[in-house]
């Protein structure tokens, strides 16, 4: 477990990938020796959260649903949406540059180039799509949930916004990106033959692992911590309005 006197720089020697989820709250290189507590005081960063996010990462079988549950929807949504901008930002990016770009040619027949690069161009459109209605309606809807929940505001101007829409049709059409993602993989591993560059493929590869955990853990939050606080807390105002 790691704890707030932690020294920051003793994270990343831990597991360099953290690096990637400082990112996500603003946080830089250049921290010297100052501890996690030091870090997040400077940063006006939720400490709590933080802490949860990261032993959640370091560790598959820590999970503190109940503990990420007790924060609010709006810091959970900030964590999710930086986290969307990230994977279509940067790690997509890097992945096409090499699949896709000039330099990444990775197998001598044109035809199994397509292949690869035209499976890739279809998971990111996936993805895409996936993103836009998380950050365009779910995320959205969600923020107004919880503003109506905190105030004690009538649910009217939730339904005439998104009418009879509940957390549970999102959690309905949740598609499952992280099996195309793993299809993608093993496209690359088991069926295209020895590739002409194969450094660039292992690159590839290793880009491809770690967005499959980061996703993974991703997908963690949003269903086993956000999901089921949205929906608490549509019980509430749905029943205060019966009465």
């Amino acid at each position: 477990m790691i704890h707030e006197n932690t020294k920051m720089v003793d994270l990343i020697h831990r597991n360099y990938v953290l690096i990637t989820v400082f990112s996500r709250f603003g946080i830089s290189l250049g921290f010297g020796d100052k501890t996690i507590q030091q870090v997040c005081e400077e940063k006006n960063i939720n400490i709590r959260f933080f802490l949860e996010i990261i032993n959640s990462f370091l560790d598959h079988d820590y999970f503190p649903q109940e503990q990420l549950k007790s924060f609010p929807i709006k810091l959970i949504v900030d964590y999710l949406t930086i986290t969307h901008q990230y994977y279509l930002g940067k790690t997509i990016p890097e992945i096409e540059e090499i699949i896709s770009g000039e330099k990444g040619i990775c197998y001598e027949n044109k035809e199994h180039n397509y292949l690869l690069n035209n499976f890739f161009q279809e998971y990111k459109k996936e993805l895409i799509t996936h993103i836009t209605r998380e950050d365009e309606l779910v995320f959205p809807y969600a923020l107004q949930v919880e503003e109506c929940f905190l105030q004690h505001k009538s649910t009217d101007t939730l339904f005439e916004k998104y009418g009879n829409y509940s957390i549970g049709h999102y959690l309905q059409a949740h598609d499952n990106i992280e099996e195309k993602l793993f299809d993608l993989k093993n496209i690359i591993i088991k069926y295209l033959p020895p590739p002409k560059n194969p450094e660039l493929c292992y690159q590839v590869i290793v880009l491809l692992f770690n967005l499959e955990k980061d996703m993974n853990d991703h997908s963690r939050i949003e269903e086993k911590v956000f999901v089921p606080k949205v929906s608490m807390m549509e019980k509430v105002i749905l029943n205060k309005n019966k009465k």
